[in-house]
């Protein structure tokens, strides 16, 4: 990425606002330089394909590779395991399962040029956007949503919680669920538990620090 004024090293913040203006898009137009090239793990042609895609996060910045995943749903099952002790990608915190077919924007048109086994059979996630003013935050009629005071992600108390679904239901992409065990709403919390299992290096989170320094 260009530098900016007299700017040798991007500060954190800086960082983290560029990135907030193209979270959860492509990279495409974006000319990485060789270093954030080499963090991120991938080619500066699978950028221009689009197929890179980055979601800020309070601890850094998840980066997702559609060229490497092959859609073993395997990030699904460690969220699980890590988190709820169990093998449940119902309840999982990222959705792999739901883009297999057609991608993540679901059937159109042209489906068969698309994300998806009908269409180019590129794979990638659906992860939680840690929005700015997150709307199951403003849903929750009990408050049990809230920032952690560590780590900025928004949690869930499950003493608190319900149960009753609305942070899924506020959500534009329904990233929380209620496991039907324990009737408690679950959602990411940026353990990177998904990243940790994924085999083909597909999913990274990166820290802020290191992206300053390599911008």
């Amino acid at each position: 990425m260009a530098k900016e004024g007299s700017k040798g090293v991007f500060d954190k913040e800086y960082s983290r606002r560029q990135f907030l203006k193209i979270s959860g898009k492509g990279l495409a137009g974006v000319t990485m330089t060789a270093a954030m090239l080499s963090l991120f793990g991938c080619t500066q042609n699978e950028v221009d394909e689009e197929l890179v895609s980055v979601t800020p996060l309070p601890i850094g910045l998840l980066v997702a590779n559609r060229a490497k995943c092959v859609g073993c749903q395997r990030c699904e099952t460690n969220c699980t395991l890590a988190n709820d002790g169990k093998a449940m990608p119902t309840i999982s915190r990222l959705r792999m399962r739901e883009n297999l077919n057609v991608g993540e924007e679901g059937v159109t048109d042209n489906y068969r040029h698309g994300d998806g086994i009908y269409g180019v059979w590129n794979f990638g996630p659906t992860t939680c956007k840690q929005c700015k003013d997150p709307k199951c935050v403003a849903a929750c009629p009990v408050k049990a949503i809230s920032a952690h005071p560590e780590t900025g992600t928004r949690v869930i108390d499950e003493e608190k919680c319900v149960g009753c679904g609305m942070c899924k239901n506020a959500c534009p992409w329904h990233m929380p669920n209620v496991d039907p065990d324990t009737k408690k709403s679950t959602k990411c919390i940026t353990c990177g538990a998904c990243v940790a299992g994924c085999p083909t290096g597909a999913l990274a989170i990166i820290d802020w620090k290191d992206i300053a320094t390599a911008m």
